[in-house]
């Protein structure tokens, strides 16, 4: 955070990947399939929001077995959660700076 305010998280900011950490600060852990069929992409795709995400140290992720036919679980970090707040703030920043007389 600067003087300036919460700044806006571009790791959060992709939209799949905003809908993701929405879900996962709600919800204690989400499994693969279910954050699968919430954005309704494919799983190639999840895989790659998720290992971002992960990289960033946002979510921890936890397999049932080594392999295929593993289930897996996804957790919001404490890092994770405090990076979201933060983006969400800056996003109200955002919304509450527009003139909504020069909007639209």
């Amino acid at each position: 955070m600067t003087d300036a305010g919460p700044e806006l998280d571009p790791v959060i900011h992709a939209p799949k990947r905003l809908r993701v950490m929405a879900i996962l600060v709600s919800s204690e852990v989400a499994e693969f399939r279910f954050l699968r069929d919430e954005l309704a992409i494919k799983d190639a795709d999840l895989s790659k929001q998720m290992s971002t995400l992960h990289d960033a140290g946002y979510v921890s992720v936890r397999k049932t077995k080594p392999g295929r036919g593993s289930t897996t679980w996804y957790r919001v970090t404490a890092r994770g959660r405090r990076a979201f707040e933060n983006h969400i703030a800056a996003l109200r920043e955002v919304i509450d700076s527009a003139d909504p007389h020069t909007v639209g």
